[in-house]
């Protein structure tokens, strides 16, 4: 019995959800250093309630004004990095105030992380204000890409126009086996560095004339920078 009761719990345990905890305060006074000391040991708890795996604790002494700080850049790397999806606080006022604040908002919404916070007992619940905003910086910032985008494809067409010829950039699948679509390569790695997604940039190639998917340039496009790595490695050798 003792050993399916450990199986059960190292089966659980490999299933619970990672988070980071982040504690922060303004000033370096006695006060707050307990504050830091209280949020951590009360967002532990509030952890061990949800079945979370805490993976860091962060500890900031900085203004809530301020965007530029060491801990919640960190705690954004973990999370680019898919190596946690929830975040813990005590409220949202220790992610930070003002336009720092709904900035870290946003930029965790767009990376799909969850947040809890002590004063709600689990999932963050944001005013209706601050949800007004955000909605209206996610609209703001879908159409900004789509307007840049909009002048990449003008700016492609009007060089055609001018005499450039995108397909010189081919490059097409030599040997046995299918054969692989003619695909722009070099175009594709052009867009990619003016940070249009995959389905902009087959889109954009659908507009020259280019019969592709957007699994295709992803595919395409990974290919590629494997091939880059291994000549980078080939070369230090």
């Amino acid at each position: 019995m003792n050993q399916m009761l450990l199986v059960c719990q190292l089966s659980e345990q490999k299933v619970m959800t990672k988070a980071i905890i982040y504690c922060r305060v303004s000033t370096n006074n006695e006060e707050q250093q307990s504050s830091l000391k209280r949020q951590a040991m009360e967002l532990e708890k509030l952890a061990l309630k949800n079945k979370l795996q805490i993976i860091d604790i962060i500890e900031e002494r900085a203004s809530g004004y301020d965007i530029d700080r060491d801990g919640i850049l960190k705690a954004l790397d973990f999370f680019q990095a898919n190596e946690a999806t929830i975040l813990l606080v005590q409220d949202d006022t220790r992610l930070g105030r003002g336009h720092a604040k709904i900035a870290l908002l946003h930029q965790l919404r767009k990376l799909h992380v969850r947040i809890f916070s002590i004063q709600d007992s689990g999932e963050l619940q944001l005013s209706e204000a601050d949800e007004m905003v955000l909605e209206i910086v996610s609209i703001v910032e879908e159409f900004q890409r789509k307007l840049h985008n909009s002048k990449i494809r003008r700016g492609m067409k009007e060089a055609v126009k001018n005499g450039y010829r995108p397909q010189d950039n081919l490059r097409t699948h030599v040997g046995g086996g299918r054969a692989k679509k003619e695909v722009p390569i070099n175009e594709i790695v052009r867009l990619r560095k003016m940070d249009l997604t995959f389905h902009d940039i087959a889109a954009t190639l659908r507009g020259f004339g280019y019969d592709i998917s957007k699994a295709t340039v992803h595919r395409r496009y990974q290919q590629y920078r494997k091939e880059q790595n291994l000549e980078n490695k080939g070369s230090e050798l």
